[in-house]
């Protein structure tokens, strides 16, 4: 399996991978060119297309691809979907837990006891986010790769393109708060850039991870995937949404992102 991941194909996981870190090098770029700091209205309709986006993968590229998958293996449609959905879950809650992080909306500290500053635990929120949605890109172009019927090239691409929408507002929501926070337009720019690098990094580590797996797995994988992804939108980002004012605005952008990404996941 592990040739024909890394044979001809090479190129194309390489390109599909590095698509959604462009795209929060964008996003990151935004403080270059912006001296005023992201109003709340604009942040709400970011994290809300964000979440539509996500929540839209989660269902069109992640959870229907593994009930297909896992019909056409002879098995239960929902068994191996389910489980591997809620150890998805079960794995982020222990990140979630574990690791101190900051929110862009919020002066708590979450996750253990640290000494860490605001910036860092700030990026280590945003660290934790771009996990799932590596391994799920990892998961998807490798059993693209692998001629799995239920997940296809054109999916794999329809997910790094909706990765990509979804970093560049991330990457801006990374970006902007650090430079507010007194560093430099061009330090916050490279800390916003680096945070997009745990996407194809964790993409590539589950590339290499499933070369070695059976593919009747396959179908708990892309569950397991979505689930960590689920837990991203429900924990944090919706919730970031719907605080304060333009909650309504938040709204707009989650159905503008769900809308989108079903679109290009339905037309490629």
């Amino acid at each position: 399996m592990l040739d024909t991941l890394f044979a001809d194909r090479t190129a194309g996981i390489a390109a599909g991978l590095l698509i959604p870190f462009i795209g929060n090098m964008a996003g990151a770029a935004t403080v270059l060119f912006t001296s005023k700091k992201s109003s709340d209205l604009s942040q709400k309709l970011m994290l809300g297309f964000a979440s539509g986006v996500m929540l839209s993968a989660i269902i069109w590229s992640l959870l229907i691809p593994s009930m297909e998958m896992a019909e056409e293996q002879g098995a239960s449609r929902w068994a191996a979907p389910v489980a591997g959905f809620l150890a998805g879950m079960l794995f982020l809650l222990v990140i979630d837990t574990l690791t101190p992080h900051m929110h862009v909306s919020s002066d708590s500290v979450e996750g253990l006891p640290s000494r860490l500053s605001k910036s860092s635990m700030l990026i280590l929120a945003i660290v934790i986010h771009h996990i799932p949605e590596g391994m799920a890109m990892g998961v998807v172009f490798a059993g693209a790769s692998a001629g799995e019927g239920a997940v296809t090239a054109a999916s794999a691409i329809a997910l790094s393109f909706g990765m990509a929408l979804q970093n560049i507002p991330e990457g801006a929501v990374v970006s902007l708060p650090l430079k507010n926070m007194g560093h430099g337009r061009f330090r916050s720019f490279l800390y916003g850039t680096a945070t997009g690098l745990v996407q194809p990094v964790s993409a590539l580590a589950a590339i290499l991870l499933i070369g070695r797996l059976p593919e009747q797995i396959f179908p708990a994988l892309l569950a397991f995937a979505a689930g960590a992804m689920m837990y991203v939108i429900v924990e944090e980002l919706i919730p970031e949404s719907q605080t304060g004012r333009h909650s309504n605005i938040a709204t707009v952008g989650l159905a503008a992102g769900f809308v989108l990404m079903m679109i290009m996941d339905s037309a490629l």
